[in-house]
């Protein structure tokens, strides 16, 4: 057994790939609804992480918590106790974009972030955060076999939900950000860190173009086709 400060579990309690939804109860919803055979493997602070198999592999799904501490914390003990060699986060996110629409998947090709996160490498120049690009190729070719509406590039993690600069969204639009969450920066930093890999797959909730949202339970329940097309991701490159 192997104790963390966050997770509690036996070494190889976890696939070689995790999925991880920032929300708990969507890690549950994958879970009780892909998995066979899913076990609760941990617990702590109500984080709720599962594993079981989906097509004959062993596949694990954890939530992050929100925000980039959180997910630093949690990917940065999955990687290096934990032996996982892929994280995927299975997220929500909001469009800058006017042809990023509601339910759309976004496949995050790099991440930009307001964070300092990568203070802590002591480098001498600016870190650009990408996803591994393996798991990204893949995630295209199942996007494109379920013949989704996707789009791969440049997304914002940022570290303000409720941010007082009212203007910056446009800064970022006009560079051809995609979108913005607030997680997969400091998960790609944590990958290339530790010589892992890592990326986002996330679905439109909201258009901070247009106004368009859905609901939390939506949200939590029905963002289904970035499940699947994560899960055959993970089944494609164990």
């Amino acid at each position: 057994m192997i104790t963390t400060p966050h997770i509690n579990a036996e070494k190889d309690a976890f696939g070689k790939t995790v999925l991880m939804p920032g929300d708990p109860l969507r890690s549950k919803f994958i879970a009780e609804n892909y998995l066979e055979n899913a076990k609760l493997v941990n617990n702590i602070r109500g984080i709720q992480g599962y594993t079981g198999t989906y097509k004959g592999t062993k596949i694990s799904v954890m939530a992050s918590g929100m925000g980039m501490p959180t997910i630093g914390i949690y990917s940065y003990e999955l990687f290096n106790f934990f032996n996982v060699e892929n994280i995927m986060r299975i997220g929500s996110t909001g469009s800058i974009q006017e042809k990023v629409k509601v339910r759309d998947i976004v496949i995050g090709m790099g991440a930009c972030t307001n964070s300092n996160y990568a203070s802590q490498y002591q480098l001498t120049g600016t870190f650009a955060p990408i996803a591994s690009y393996p798991l990204m190729r893949e995630a295209i070719a199942q996007a494109e076999k379920a013949d989704a509406s996707y789009h791969v590039g440049n997304i914002l993690s940022s570290d303000t939900f409720y941010s007082d600069n009212k203007t910056e969204n446009e800064s970022w639009k006009k560079m051809g950000v995609l979108c913005i969450e607030m997680e997969a920066a400091a998960l790609y930093m944590n990958a290339a860190r530790c010589g892992k890999n890592a990326l986002a797959i996330l679905t439109v909730s909201d258009s901070l173009v247009t106004g368009e949202e859905t609901t939390a339970e939506e949200r939590q329940n029905s963002f289904t086709q970035m499940m699947e097309i994560a899960l055959n991701t993970a089944v494609a490159v164990d």
